[in-house]
């Protein structure tokens, strides 16, 4: 199979919440929007992301288990940024072993949204990375 791209469909009754936090904290840019279905393109590398209201007996997510990474030039600069705007950790900015220096934000859903930028990895995970 050769698959063009991934994006991830979030069925939730809080459509409009998350318009508006991805919007002003993400600078998302809508690409489709009829009310109870909305599709969005958060940077300039074909990342998408949907939510939908439920149609017919469709179950709604249910907030948990999901984290979004976000990858950006400078996690400090998002950080200072985000914290500056209102919004509050749900991990703490950090440099972790694995290769990245990040934080998290939780959204309007309940999705974990775990921002980062690349690190050099320590001698202990180097030997995970695949090429």
């Amino acid at each position: 199979m050769k698959v063009n791209q991934l994006s991830t469909c979030f069925c939730t009754n809080e459509v409009s919440k998350c318009k508006d936090f991805y919007k002003q904290y993400f600078d998302a840019k809508i690409t489709f929007d009829c009310g109870w279905y909305l599709s969005m393109d958060i940077g300039t590398n074909g990342a998408n992301i949907q939510f939908m209201e439920p149609q017919g007996d469709m179950a709604v997510f249910s907030g948990t288990g999901v984290t979004l990474n976000l990858i950006v030039d400078d996690v400090d600069a998002e950080h200072q940024r985000l914290m500056n705007a209102g919004l509050s950790e749900d991990m703490p900015l950090e440099d972790h072993p694995w290769g990245d220096r990040g934080f998290s934000v939780i959204d309007p859903i309940g999705n974990s949204v775990y921002i980062y930028s690349e690190r050099e990895p320590t001698e202990e995970f180097k030997q995970f990375i695949k090429a």
